[in-house]
Order: C-alpha cells, then structure tokens, then sequence
C-alpha cells in the first residue's frame, strides 16, 4: 500500500480488526500474488469487499510462507461499511472457502495496525513421530520416525531464551537490518491428535526473522537426532552464520499460534 491508498483508507470511519485461521497448504503464503498464484490475502480481500462493497486493503500481524498455517493471525483494515462486527464472521463464512475462517471481528482505535501495534507473536510446529506417517496429521506436522533425545531439545531450546542476535537462523537470502530479536519462552511438550503421537514446539517471542522459526526447529531437532552435539549448536548460535546451520524444516509443520497487543488493543 503506497502513501496515497493509506491515507485514502484512513480517511474511512471505521478500522476494523479480523482473527483468522486457515490451513495454508493450497496458498502461496498469506502475503498479496499476482495470478495465477493465489495467496490467502487475496481471498480475503476478494471476500471482504463482497461483504463491504468496496475496495479493502488489509494488513496482516505478519506474512506467513506458503504451507505454513495460523490459528491466531491478526489483520486490520479500514472501511465505511455499517454491517456490525458481530455478523462479520458469520457473513465471511458464507462466502470463503472451508480452510479460510474469520473467528473474531472487533472495532479498533484508528491507530491501530495489525503489524505496527503488535508487542509479540508465538509459533507452534508440530512433529509428528512414529515410523508411519499419519495421514490426518500430515497437511500440519513435519514426520520424522526417528529416535529424538528429548531432553537435549528442551535443553536446545533453552540456549536461545533472551535477547540474542539470531543471524545463524535467519534465511540465507535474506538481508536483515537488524537481526537481534528477544525470545521471551521456548518450550518442547507432547500432544495426542488423530491418534498421532506429537511433539510440539513453540516459541514466544517480540518478533521474528524471516524463516527464524523453522530454521530453530530445525537445528533442535538435528540435537534431538544426535547429528549434532549441543556443544555445536551453541558455536553456531554464537558464530551468526546461516551457512553452519541445518537446512530449514518443512513449512506444513509451523502455525502461527497467537499475536499479542497491548490491553487497549485487544
């Protein structure tokens, strides 16, 4: 969105702020594609102006890569349409596709950005263990029917809490202007879905890298195989070099879990 279209939506009454959650696997990522790509922005924007009945422009908490999922995604746009926040999600419902749902709609503060006002987000990936893979759990849990040494990945894990410069987990095509981000809880814990035995990683944090969450998961799991030492992993944390680190896990595992906004916000 240029200078002119922010403040032509500003300009509207009404900001209004949505909580999504969708399956990402048949998307290009949340983010806005020109066609024949199609990205979960450009459904939602396609659906919300048949709602609104006029051009909408949203802002998202963050963009989400193709195949990576969200539960608590966030976004924000501005509108002078009347209908009542209490209808919208029944009325977006009506017209998005099944893996697309509008669970909240609430009026905010014109100040608000869905991106900008954002004080932290979480992230959960899903593994899911055994030596067959399950076919309820795999459009959102990475297999792996390996031996995993749990208590070296909680151990992992707990290395990279507080505030670090995560240069070595940052996508290697990425130029970073300024790669240091505060991880305030990382944690490793069990789950049972579809009969699935899951692992469940998450990471609470004011901000992410590009591709940070999955390339963390991917190196604590390289520790939890024992193809590394925890000694490495540290040597790489510290050395700031993507190149030392594993290659970045599957996006069906990752979901954006929950974004967090200061109290008047919420």
């Amino acid at each position: 969105m240029n200078a002119n279209q922010k403040e032509e939506m500003k300009a509207r009454r009404r900001n209004i702020a949505l909580l999504v959650s969708y399956d990402g696997t048949n998307y290009n990522g949340f983010q806005r594609q020109s066609p024949p790509s199609v990205a979960v922005q450009n459904v939602l924007e396609d659906k919300l102006e048949k709602i609104f009945g006029e051009k909408i422009i949203i802002t998202a908490s963050g963009r989400t890569d193709a195949g990576v999922h969200a539960l608590g995604q966030v976004v924000n746009f501005f509108t002078n349409g009347r209908i009542e926040v209490e209808r919208i999600p029944l009325a977006a419902s009506s017209l998005l596709p099944p893996d697309i749902v509008v669970k909240k709609a609430w009026e905010v503060d014109k100040n608000f950005s869905a991106l900008h006002s954002a004080d932290s987000k979480s992230y959960v990936y899903r593994i899911q263990r055994g030596r067959t893979l399950n076919p309820f759990t795999a459009r959102f849990a990475w297999h792996i029917p390996y031996f995993l040494d749990i208590d070296k990945i909680k151990t992992a894990l707990s290395l990279i809490v507080g505030e670090h410069d995560f240069s070595t987990f940052k996508a290697a095509s990425k130029v970073e202007r300024d790669p240091v981000r505060k991880i305030f809880a990382a944690e490793i814990f069990s789950e049972e879905l579809f009969c699935a035995d899951i692992l469940s990683i998450k990471i609470h944090a004011n901000g992410f890298l590009y591709r940070m969450a999955r390339n963390i998961v991917a190196a604590v799991v390289a520790v939890g195989r024992e193809r590394i030492s925890l000694d490495y992993f540290q040597k790489i944390f510290y050395a700031r070099d993507r190149n030392l680190a594993p290659p970045t896990a599957p996006a069906n595992g990752l979901c954006l879990y929950e974004v967090f906004y200061p109290q008047n916000f919420s």
